[in-house]
């Protein structure tokens, strides 16, 4: 009879930030890292990026003027921790944050987008959400093209509240940026 070795599976690589910037190539292709592990993502569709760019635009002609921050669009690095990267589609860093900006943003912005694609609705709504609760990221919005809706969570006490919803033509508010109102309808083509 003979017997076969069993070999013990080769554990993955957990991949620091740091690691992961400086040995993969740089690729327009989204890429995270989630406790360590690289997730890539297929690159969004027009749709997706329309949205994006046209929330990133209300939000630049809201903080820019008032010289507020910066607003910046995916893709770009957000570092919670050195093995918890991600590249939320808008990002808003107020001025009194500016320190965070470095070769990619290494901390905790006030304001993150999520624009729910095809096969991210559980990542975008679940898995992004708590992290960025547990982060601190003072509001959150996420933007549903299917439903035509648009979500803004504020963090209250440590937990996320919903703030405002609205859809299609209804104008949804920031609270952290008084004033600024859209509507999924405004950012279509």
């Amino acid at each position: 009879m003979t017997t076969a070795t069993l070999s013990r599976p080769k554990a993955k690589r957990r991949w620091t930030y740091d690691e992961m910037a400086a040995e993969l190539p740089e690729t327009n292709q989204p890429t995270e890292l989630w406790d360590g592990e690289i997730i890539m993502s297929a690159a969004p569709r027009p749709q997706h990026q329309t949205i994006v760019f046209n929330v990133a635009e209300a939000l630049k002609g809201y903080v820019k003027p008032r010289r507020l921050g910066r607003v910046f669009v995916s893709p770009i690095d957000v570092v919670f921790s050195g093995r918890k990267a991600v590249q939320p589609d808008v990002v808003y860093v107020p001025t009194a944050k500016a320190n965070i900006i470095q070769n990619c943003i290494r901390g905790v912005p006030d304001l993150l987008v999520e624009v729910i694609s095809e096969g991210t609705w559980r990542r975008d709504r679940v898995d992004k959400k708590a992290l960025y609760e547990q982060s601190g990221v003072a509001e959150y919005w996420i933007v549903d093209p299917d439903s035509r809706l648009i979500e803004v969570f504020v963090l209250a006490e440590g937990t996320y509240r919903q703030h405002a919803r609205g859809v299609g033509a209804e104008k949804v508010g920031s609270k952290l940026l008084p004033g600024l109102k859209i509507s999924f309808e405004q950012l279509g083509e």
